[in-house]
């Protein structure tokens, strides 16, 4: 995958996906099947960059495993205890749910470990849980800063009755990692639980797998949990990964913001993890959901438009990102609450997510531990920076649903779902594009925007856009030698074409740009490097709902290569001079037949010439030569192409 990703804009959304193990419930029942007595089968593993982490810590610890097949079907055998070998140095990456648990479990191991991972990692605080293991008497030392990793973990006699106090507030995977290490003392533990606990679905999830390898822990609310002694984990013989409920939130959003509708497979009603209940807040924005014993389903409202909504997201912190995103097609503002664990994630979401937002038109207001979303008026095409973070590169993909954007650093999706793009591709329809591509004076013009008017579609005139850009350029005073100062203005170029007629920032122009001077200003702006460079951006974006047909040289080779239909139009030399002639003289211009017919002949040479992008027929277009067709013929032709390439109906 390369740096970037770039995805045009969304027609809809409808299919079935088969989601990917959790990533959450990979990593624990990888931990406790290491720590338990016998061989444990774990059906439906994630593959991913975090789940690899855990694998290869394990295998430096001394536990055994295989890969029974590609299906994600994977057995470990058990240690029955603390891990075997007692000095190694792990490195876990960005990998939370491999980085907390081991250092619970590696405290209690009697050995001399050292943990590390990468920088973001080493910004992401521990404190909380390492002042945990001290008040068993745990060894445990900060390598750098007080409070963060890297970490070194040392022998330590654990007094395991002591009751352990750990702070609730800042994130649930401190509680979920002394759980699942304390049945290590074999004696009685208490964990006392400070202030409000966040997330308390993923500390569910915890429980639920520890009964499943033979340890109940006693629970007096969310405040306090008890170990019993003698605590032992046996291998269950076999379990299975649910799909990640995560990952089933970008799918499902699609299909709320998309039409839908669109399944989810591999999670459902009686699904152990909290988000889940992503689907219920789908509900409250008006989303029809629709859900089974493993799968869920969600449609677009009845309206077509989502509800503004003011929410409290404390019990799905991650599946609340998407939230943020969805804000963007809302009816009105939107308030998410109570997320402060975003600002301890892969990078500090809250303060990425503002960011990004802000870039697509969003008015967004960042608060300690919420988020205020205005939606756009219009969406703005945007590249995306990701943070190294998986679940911002999958939850703005959903903005394609809007307009085009960039993902930049796609491939930091493999922390968690390799495929992601893939799978979503196979959910989205792309908004159609016509390409209308061939010599000069074929027709493509008059062709194309009777097309447009057919179908209901956008129109672009391409040729018009290099005019149009010298003109708004004289108009505000920009010098035609100022390359900085045309490419901005060409980013943003505020022109409309409509029947026939071209209109810049309101003002019709369709006789203007034909002038003498714009005719030489548009030579001058088409070979500045960088305004072509801007202007092909620029002719992206009239790519909207319903679709567009766009006419010009390089349509369907350069601005548009994964246009739906392409049509190479084309007529003899002497036709097109013919034509040319008819204009000028319908305008009152004198024409000689044998210039306008050499000046179209050293024309077609030079294009055909051309080191980029020379203009041929692609092997993907249609040919049309409509030297002996008039222009009827020519849109039927046309317009039978297009819906035979789109399946429209007729």
């Amino acid at each position: 995958m390369t740096g970037f990703l770039d995805l045009p804009p969304m027609l809809r959304a409808h299919g079935v996906i088969r989601l990917p193990g959790s990533k959450s419930i990979s990593n624990r029942c990888l931990l406790l099947a290491a720590l338990a007595q016998g061989e444990t089968q774990i059906h439906d593993l994630l593959a991913s960059d975090d789940v690899d982490r855990m694998l290869d810590a394990l295998t430096a610890l001394g536990v055994t495993w295989r890969r029974e097949d590609e299906s994600g079907r994977f057995v470990v055998h058990g240690v029955g205890g603390c891990f075997p070998v007692k000095k190694a140095d792990l490195f876990l990456g960005n990998a939370g749910t491999a980085f907390r648990p081991l250092t619970a479990a590696l405290a209690l191991s009697a050995g001399e470990y050292r943990l590390s991972g990468v920088p973001r990692m080493h910004e992401r605080p521990i404190g909380d849980l390492v002042d945990g293991l001290l008040q068993i008497g745990a060894d445990v030392r900060y390598e750098g800063r007080a409070g963060f990793p890297p970490l070194h973990v040392l022998p330590a006699r654990i007094e395991g009755r002591r009751p352990i106090r750990v702070r609730g507030d800042v994130s649930s995977q401190f509680l979920t990692a002394l759980l699942m290490a304390l049945p290590l003392t074999g004696e009685e533990a208490t964990i006392e639980v400070v202030g409000e606990l966040i997330s308390k679905p993923y500390v569910a999830i915890t429980l639920n797998l520890m009964a499943r390898f033979g340890v109940s822990v006693r629970q007096e609310g969310w405040r306090r949990f008890v170990i019993p002694s003698a605590s032992r984990y046996r291998s269950p013989g076999a379990l299975h990964v649910e799909g990640d409920a995560s990952s089933a939130s970008y799918f499902l959003a699609a299909g709320a913001i998309g039409g839908g509708p669109v399944r989810v497979e591999g999670v459902g009603a009686h699904s152990i993890q909290g988000d889940i209940r992503f689907a219920e807040s789908l509900r409250e924005l008006g989303a029809r959901i629709c859900m089974g014993e493993n799968w869920v389903e969600a449609s677009a409202p009845e309206t077509g438009k989502l509800r503004a909504f003011d929410l409290d997201l404390n019990a799905i912190p991650d599946a609340a990102m998407t939230l943020a995103v969805a804000a963007l097609f809302a009816d009105g503002p939107c308030r998410l609450r109570n997320i402060a664990s975003w600002r301890v994630k892969e990078t500090d979401r809250i303060a990425a997510m503002a960011t990004e937002l802000r870039k697509v038109g969003a008015e967004v207001e960042e608060g300690e531990d919420s988020l205020a979303v205005t939606p756009p008026a219009v969406f703005r095409p945007a590249a995306i920076d990701t943070y190294d973070d998986h679940r911002i590169a999958m939850c703005f993909s959903l903005v394609s649903l809007g307009c085009r954007v960039r993902i930049n650093d796609p491939a930091c999706v493999n922390k968690t779902f390799p495929g992601y793009f893939d799978s979503l591709g196979k959910i989205v329809e792309p908004v159609p594009v016509i390409a209308i591509d061939g010599p000069s004076a074929s027709g493509k013009g008059t062709v194309a925007a009777l097309v447009a008017r057919a179908l209901g579609y956008h129109y672009l005139d391409s040729g018009a856009l290099y005019r149009v850009l010298a003109l708004a350029a004289m108009r505000a005073g920009i010098a035609l030698e100022d390359e900085a100062g045309l490419a901005q203005l060409a980013e943003s170029l505020p022109v409309r074409f409509d029947e026939g007629r071209i209109w810049l920032d309101g003002d019709e122009v369709t006789d203007a740009i034909r002038e003498e001077i714009c005719s030489t200003g548009a030579s001058r702006v088409a070979a500045v490097p960088v305004v072509r460079a801007a202007l092909l951006e620029r002719q992206r974006d009239f790519r909207r709902r319903p679709g567009l047909v766009a006419e010009g040289r390089d349509m369907g080779s350069v601005v548009f290569p994964d246009a739906q239909c392409k049509i190479f139009l084309t007529a003899s030399a002497e036709i097109r001079a013919q034509r040319r002639a008819k204009q000028l003289i319908d305008k009152g211009i004198a024409a000689n037949m044998r210039d306008l017919l050499r000046d179209l002949m050293d024309r077609d040479a030079r294009d055909a010439a051309r080191p980029v992008a020379p203009l041929k027929k692609l092997d993907d277009a249609h040919l049309l030569d409509t030297t002996g067709f008039g222009v009827e013929e020519a849109v039927a032709f046309v317009l039978d192409e297009v819906r035979s390439s789109l399946n429209a109906p007729r």
